[in-house]
């Protein structure tokens, strides 16, 4: 799975995956290896998503969906606003 970008919802998934091996008397190091991403993304992903609830991964969501909708209105509008200063060059 290299260079895979996983989703909030497939991230916590997999933190509880492993919290759920561990109670089961897995080691960390082992549970981490079973659900098949790194030490280092298992607690950079702690870090970020641990502790995360349902209604606080919706709102993530949701406002991740929100940022993509404002760059791209200030993308269109940048865009827009270069396409009027060529436009005036070229009137005068």
């Amino acid at each position: 799975m290299a260079n895979k970008r996983h989703k909030p919802e497939e991230i916590v998934q997999k933190l509880r995956q492993v919290d759920v091996l561990v109670g089961q008397g897995i080691a960390r190091v082992d549970a981490i290896r079973e659900v098949r991403i790194t030490e280092q993304t298992y607690y950079r992903w702690r870090k970020q998503y641990g502790g995360m609830g349902t209604d606080q991964l919706k709102e993530l969501k949701r406002l991740q969906k929100e940022n993509e909708r404002l760059r791209k209105a200030v993308s269109d509008l940048t865009l827009d606003k270069l396409i009027l200063k060529e436009a005036a060059r070229g009137n005068f």
